[in-house]
């Protein structure tokens, strides 16, 4: 088990830049790159690594897919002007944006360049559009339904997906009820019916045109919210970062202070296959006892240990860090410590930490964690969250790998995308 968070060192961008203009006359190393300023806030980064901004001002940003040559989709939350997707264009493939289009009108969350089709999802379904050989959208105005009719209950109901290479769909129904408590008590739903369509993974063919939901297959359960999944090509399985719980000490003090429900339960990652239950909602991890600990809403006490028949978490993170998006790294552009590892965009802060709002890295040896989570990039909220003096200014939300292996960041309080390269 990795629960451990290491810090490696970082240079400030805006420090870098003003060090660049006062020191001209010093002699730069031959391997750095000083990006140009970011104003919107002071991104930590390892040393050697850039990153600049590509666009800004998009609206309430996903998850992203670049194609082969380099043009970047989004998915939005909500719609702006009229659409949900951006499509930002490098015509002549020089690493630069120079041209944006917008359409469709069905915001959601996931999104997907595979096998000819642009994926992209709504918070109740799936559909694609046709792409040509340039991965270009063929017909704009006429998507294809893959399926339609997933739970969509207002809360926790962003329908992020991914696709094996056998044209199966992996499709996240979150839970809109946290700890699938009976309403206005602190007493579980036993058993909890909500996993009959949510709190879990199900399984879709991806080349199937007009499914429902009984044509899915419940792939994986036990799993709260997982906004952050990923297919690893490496080991031919699906990962996903899933969202905990929220509260304890509300109903049962006697077990659980304010301080626990801030520090617990982990956020955890997870190798998934076909039948496995994580827990939820009977079960949640300590990532302190290291521990798979039975709820309180089914007879926990903070000290009960339960669900045997659960699976472990390969890693475990702090509390309330809210993963929304998982990446496995196989470019060639970035050192070698990073191939094959997982990238983590964490959407929400720790009060445990005192931290939040970063891109996580998790090195992989072998398909498994080969060391000690840390931090990537850093303070994408612009403020210093032990002592906050503002309000948050950026929250990552998507990751993708562009065709040089640089890494691209969303984020969706202002709608900005970050190229990072080494």
């Amino acid at each position: 088990m990795n629960n451990r968070i290491t810090f490696p060192v970082f240079k400030s961008l805006s420090m870098l830049v003003f060090l660049a203009v006062l020191t001209t006359q010093c002699k730069q190393n031959s391997k750095e790159k000083v990006a140009a300023p970011i104003n919107e806030t002071d991104i930590v980064i390892p040393e050697d690594f850039s990153i600049e901004v590509v666009a800004k001002d998009l609206g309430n940003l996903r998850h992203m897919t670049v194609s082969k040559d380099g043009d970047i989709y989004v998915n939005r939350s909500k719609l702006k002007d009229e659409k949900a997707i951006v499509l930002l264009k490098d015509n002549d493939q020089d690493g630069k944006i120079d041209e944006e289009q917008q359409f469709g009108n069905l915001p959601g969350t996931g999104i997907l360049i595979k096998n000819g089709y642009l994926y992209t999802s709504s918070n109740s379904a799936i559909y694609r559009y046709k792409l040509n050989e340039k991965e270009e959208i063929i017909d704009i105005e006429n998507p294809e339904n893959i399926v339609d009719g997933l739970a969509d209950m207002g809360r926790d109901n962003a329908k992020s997906f991914v696709m094996d290479n056998n044209s199966n769909l992996y499709v996240t129904i979150g839970s809109w009820n946290d700890s699938c408590r009976e309403e206005g008590t602190g007493k579980g739903i036993m058993p909890c019916a909500i996993l009959d369509s949510a709190g879990g993974i199900w399984q879709f063919k991806a080349d199937k045109l007009n499914q429902s939901f009984s044509d899915g297959k419940r792939y994986a359960t036990g799993v709260k919210n997982a906004v952050a999944t990923a297919w690893n090509h490496k080991t031919n399985s699906l990962f996903a970062a899933v969202h905990g719980r929220g509260a304890f000490h509300d109903f049962y003090p006697e077990y659980y202070t304010a301080k626990h429900s801030a520090e617990l339960p982990a956020e955890t990652l997870y190798e998934l296959h076909d039948g496995d239950d994580a827990g939820w909602p009977y079960i949640y991890y300590d990532q302190f006892k290291k521990k798979k600990m039975v709820s309180p809403e089914y007879g926990g006490d903070g000290e009960k240990i339960g669900g045997e028949n659960a699976i472990d978490p390969i890693v475990a993170f702090p509390a309330h860090l809210a993963p929304n998006d998982l990446l496995f790294y196989t470019g060639e552009m970035f050192p070698e410590k990073y191939r094959n590892g997982a990238f983590i965009a964490f959407h929400g802060q720790s009060p445990e930490l005192k931290k939040g709002y970063f891109v996580a890295f998790i090195p992989f040896k072998d398909g498994k964690p080969d060391g000690d989570w840390e931090i990537f990039a850093d303070n994408f909220s612009g403020i210093d969250l032990a002592n906050p003096s503002g309000p948050i200014e950026h929250r990552p939300c998507g990751l993708a790998q562009g065709p040089n292996g640089e890494l691209y960041v969303s984020e969706d309080l202002k709608g900005t995308i970050y190229k990072i390269t080494y």
